[in-house]
């Protein structure tokens, strides 16, 4: 794949079946969120057996898988989506800022849909022929597109464009307030693992544990994802 145009109810086949596949990351961004549903990954015994499965239900077994799973939109979730939600399992990594309006779906830096389609069922999902929209887009593995496309969400998921925001006072909670509480949060944490080890070598003597290097020797490495 390079770059090809996507039509109708192409979105479906050709763009969000490949979700469920993603092994690294699946960033979307989406000016309205309602829930959907869409065939079983290829393989699974769902699958075979002809089910179809929640678009919820899919981020969260892939975020369970640890992918990277990020939604920005821009209207709040439908009633039956926000339901879904809260269900038990892995908690999906939502921002909402109300000037989203661009349709994109980046995914494990390999592939990237820009269009018309919302995460919705008449937009990508498996609405019926004379339901469904008039939709079209490209899906590109163009490396260009992607990193532009991705720094571009990026910035607006980490709240770079809240501070000059004209509509600030109307926004029901700017993105810059949510990521600087988190990276205080994290650095909270390390402060305390800090913390935790430096109390650990202590009651042992400034040692470090004898098995210290057991556990790293047979702790298998982890490498980094391969990105496009």
């Amino acid at each position: 794949m390079r770059t090809e145009i996507v039509v109708d109810k192409e979105h479906h086949h050709r763009v969000l079946s490949r979700i469920g596949l993603a092994r690294v990351e699946v960033w979307i961004a989406t000016a309205t969120l309602k829930a959907l549903f869409a065939e079983a990954p290829i393989g699974s015994v769902a699958r075979a057996r002809g089910r179809w499965v929640s678009i919820v239900d899919t981020l969260r077994e892939l975020v369970g898988r640890g992918v990277d799973v990020r939604i920005l939109h821009g209207a709040p979730p439908s009633a039956p989506f926000a339901r879904a939600l809260e269900k038990g399992g892995p908690r999906l990594a939502m921002r909402h800022c109300p000037r989203v309006h661009l349709k994109m779906i980046a995914i494990d830096g390999e592939a990237l849909y820009l269009g018309s389609a919302n995460l919705t069922g008449a937009g990508l999902g498996a609405k019926q022929e004379g339901r469904r929209n008039f939709e079209m887009g490209i899906l590109t593995s163009d490396e260009r597109a992607l990193e532009r496309a991705q720094g571009r969400y990026d910035a607006i998921w980490r709240g770079k464009e809240c501070g000059g925001c004209k509509l600030r006072k109307v926004c029901p909670a700017p993105l810059d307030g949510v990521a600087a509480p988190l990276a205080a949060s994290r650095a909270r944490q390390r402060a305390a693992d800090g913390g935790q080890r430096t109390a650990d070598r202590g009651r042992r003597g400034g040692k470090p544990a004898a098995n210290s290097r057991q556990r790293a020797a047979s702790t298998p490495a982890r490498r980094a994802p391969r990105r496009g």
